[in-house]
């Protein structure tokens, strides 16, 4: 049975080049999703979200096995906004609120999804209440890979608001999105890898 990498299928979406911010077209895609506040590095809302996520997108693609599929679970995501903006701007984390999110492959059902909820619970004890599958329309933005820690975004996103999005005469059109490609407990922060995407529009 082939293992399909939605990295690989989707290289529009997951392989951003490191120079400048690109368009990208998002089409309609389906995530299991989490809402939640706080800083991530010490939020336990945040490390249950992330658990969650993975425990239920694990389940479903072990059930997928069934209908004669196999894939590589799509890597974390994050949405990212403050209700004072200044809040975002200047990294004060402990009022951050975010979407966490893992994308689900269009051949998983509804029950297959409620099953992988259920036998999360097993492990995991009662469900976060904002867990759900949601299909998610972000349409057209700019993006690029970003190497390097999280916490050295700021002069590429700074760049991508002071003179992209005016250049091109843009403006916001939904939250920040990160997409994480390593997982931060097993690859120095010099190499890691996340794509910085922002859905604008034109002014």
């Amino acid at each position: 049975m082939d293992k399909i990498d939605f990295k690989a299928e989707l290289k529009h979406l997951y392989q951003p080049g490191t120079r400048d911010f690109v368009f990208v077209d998002v089409p309609d895609m389906t995530f299991v999703m989490i809402d939640g506040q706080g800083d991530p590095n010490t939020a336990a809302s945040y490390r249950t979200a992330v658990e969650w996520l993975y425990a239920a997108s694990y389940a479903m693609k072990f059930a997928s096995k069934d209908l004669g599929q196999d894939y590589f679970v799509p890597p974390l995501e994050g949405l990212w906004w403050a209700d004072e903006p200044n809040d975002f701007v200047v990294s004060n984390k402990a009022n951050w609120r975010w979407t966490m999110m893992i994308m689900v492959p269009d051949f998983i059902t509804r029950a297959m999804y409620d099953t992988a909820v259920e036998k999360s619970a097993e492990k995991l004890g009662d469900a976060p209440a904002s867990l759900r599958l949601e299909s998610f329309a972000e349409g057209r933005g700019l993006q690029i890979m970003h190497l390097g820690s999280y916490d050295e975004e700021g002069p590429a996103l700074e760049h991508l608001h002071e003179v992209e999005m005016p250049g091109r005469k843009l403006v916001y059109n939904g939250h920040h999105h990160e997409i994480y490609l390593n997982d931060p407990r097993k690859t120095a922060p010099a190499k890691l890898k996340t794509i910085l995407r922002q859905p604008v529009k034109p002014a």
